[in-house]
């Protein structure tokens, strides 16, 4: 991909649960190496549903799809981020949509979240959406169809299983040894988002080291 025309895709980077859009710097800058342009989207509001925040989300996707500097429009998402994400595209779905990488996602709930749900849930709404419920909202939203998706997985992750990272619709899967979080902050991450960016798949895995930054 040359950098003119990776300059012109946009990569829609969305932190998790209880993070903020800092720990999207090191991705972040990662991903411009490869040429792509990246806008960094938070969110604050830990009380209020999920679908409060897609709908804020919708709207700069919007105003994204209607930017004449952007050709492509990618999501690069962690955590609960990927679920807002989905949402939003249930909202509202660009005409630019291109990829969408999620790491770690509770894309069928999150245990932790389950184990939780019952003492903090109807406090912290998210909480009680994320449970692996076959009723909690995580579990009814509806999966985009026509779009490449591809998961990077942490397999000593303590918040999401592997088999939860999973989506309901296909997609291509890896799993990297690390915790849930390292994930934003792996050199081999960042890489093989960016493989999966332009090329629509992840390229071989090659050794990786538990403690690689």
């Amino acid at each position: 991909m040359s950098e003119t025309r990776a300059s012109r895709q946009c990569v829609c980077l969305v932190h998790g649960f209880l993070t903020h859009t800092i720990m999207l710097v090191p991705l972040g800058i990662r991903l411009r190496r490869h040429g792509f342009r990246t806008e960094s989207w938070g969110y604050w509001n830990m009380r209020c549903s999920i679908l409060v925040h897609a709908q804020r989300l919708s709207k700069t996707l919007v105003a994204m799809d209607a930017d004449p500097e952007i050709d492509t429009i990618h999501f690069v998402t962690h955590s609960m981020g990927s679920i807002i994400a989905r949402a939003a595209i249930a909202e509202f779905r660009p005409n630019k949509l291109g990829r969408f990488v999620m790491l770690a996602p509770p894309n069928r709930g999150s245990f932790l979240a389950a184990a939780v749900a019952g003492l903090i849930g109807g406090i912290v709404k998210p909480v009680a959406e994320l449970s692996t419920s076959p009723h909690s909202l995580v579990n009814s939203l509806p999966m985009p169809l026509d779009i490449e998706i591809g998961i990077l997985a942490a397999s000593k992750d303590n918040i999401v299983s592997l088999e939860s990272t999973r989506p309901h619709a296909p997609h291509t899967h890896v799993t990297l040894p690390c915790r849930h979080s390292s994930l934003l902050f792996r050199r081999d991450a960042a890489e093989l988002v960016a493989a999966f960016l332009m090329h629509g798949a992840f390229p071989p895995l090659q050794r990786h080291n538990d403690s690689q930054p």
